[in-house]
């Protein structure tokens, strides 16, 4: 992945510990998605393969969203992954000093890619 200077730009104005899982969760990205396209769009970092949405990042006052496309067949996961919208696209909320597995952020992410 190239990284994109507006998303590190974006990143580097939100609290310390956001920047921490920001960094953290963009480096997943680029080691779950091969080829994967960073850019600032709408005003927060997504995520793109073969020209299709595959993920999302938004940093809000209180927490880091995590959002990932293509997700119909991912189930929700009380209190951790939640259906938006159709249930096309599935978020999970990171708060400060949440224990955060990124491994499972991965395989999510790996599964809603497998077909771009």
């Amino acid at each position: 992945m190239t990284v994109n200077d507006d998303v590190t730009e974006y990143i580097n104005k939100t609290q310390p510990w956001q920047i921490d899982v920001c960094e953290k969760l963009r480096a997943m990205i680029d080691e779950t998605v091969p080829g994967v396209e960073e850019r600032l769009q709408y005003g927060k970092p997504h995520y793109l393969k073969n020209g299709h949405y595959a993920a999302v990042i938004a940093v809000a006052k209180s927490k880091v969203s995590f959002m990932v496309f293509n997700a119909t067949d991912i189930p929700e996961v009380k209190g951790f992954l939640r259906s938006m919208g159709n249930g096309e696209r599935k978020t999970v909320d990171i708060t400060e000093g949440q224990d955060v597995d990124y491994g499972q952020l991965a395989s999510f992410l790996s599964k809603t890619t497998a077909a771009l």
